[in-house]
């Protein structure tokens, strides 16, 4: 592993995909700032990645709260520049229309939306002083399309990859490599594991990940600012 002199901020890193772009940007060489709001559950995620000779510093973390992510981005980047911001906060919920309170839209919005707008302009104030860095969103299938039930969440996704379009085009130009990732489908883990008879038909977190790390090898005459992924099975 060659070490990198920079670093890599993951601002959602959960137990499945943010967990393991994490684990890849460690691999790649990056120093890898993690944060989530139970930061004592990156405890597991901390000892992987250091056991693999990574170099990993966790944080809890509420992006939600302006104060506590200008904190967490300006830590990211006083250890050494930040190369990449990775926004991957999730807040999927399902409600009839009727019956989503105004606290459970509030909260869904927050998470999905109005964090993401806080994580994106602070990567961007750092890395717009050196003219280069890539910023990325995890969005999702209801960022696309809003299905029933998903009033709350559909609206918070159409606004992070309404941000995600709006900041490549205006940071494009400068240097910083803006995008958007839809994740269309669902996503193994131990609880949705394959059907025996579909394999590969749910969304493998390792793969997601390393499609980070492709998106962030592309050279700036082919930059993509949106990409979707999706098992074989799923329909689109």
């Amino acid at each position: 592993m060659v070490k990198r002199n920079a670093t890599v901020a993951v601002v959602g890193a959960g137990d499945f995909i943010g967990g393991e772009i994490a684990k890849k940007f460690a691999g790649e060489g990056f120093t890898v700032f993690i944060g989530r709001r139970q930061g004592e559950k990156l405890q597991p995620l901390i000892k992987e990645i250091e056991a693999a000779g990574g170099t990993v510093f966790g944080r809890s973390l509420d992006a939600r709260k302006e104060e506590e992510v200008v904190k967490f981005i300006a830590d990211a980047e006083a250890h050494a520049s930040l190369a990449v911001c990775i926004f991957n906060i999730g807040a999927n919920v399902n409600f009839p229309i009727v019956e989503t309170t105004e606290r459970v839209f509030r909260k869904v919005w927050e998470m999905a939306c109005y964090a993401g707008f806080l994580t994106g302009r602070e990567a961007a104030r750092v890395m717009l002083t050196r003219g280069a860095g890539s910023i990325f969103f995890t969005g999702a299938t209801a960022g696309v399309k809003g299905f029933a039930q998903s009033a709350a969440f559909a609206m918070g996704k159409f606004g992070l990859r309404g941000l995600a379009q709006s900041a490549a085009r205006e940071l494009g130009p400068k240097g910083i490599h803006v995008a958007h990732f839809n994740i269309d489908g669902g996503v193994r883990s131990q609880r949705r594991p394959d059907p025996s008879d579909q394999p590969d038909s749910t969304l493998d977190p390792d793969a997601i990940a390393q499609t980070y790390i492709d998106v962030l090898a592309q050279p700036r005459n082919a930059w993509s600012h949106e990409i979707d992924l999706r098992p074989w099975t799923e329909r689109f």
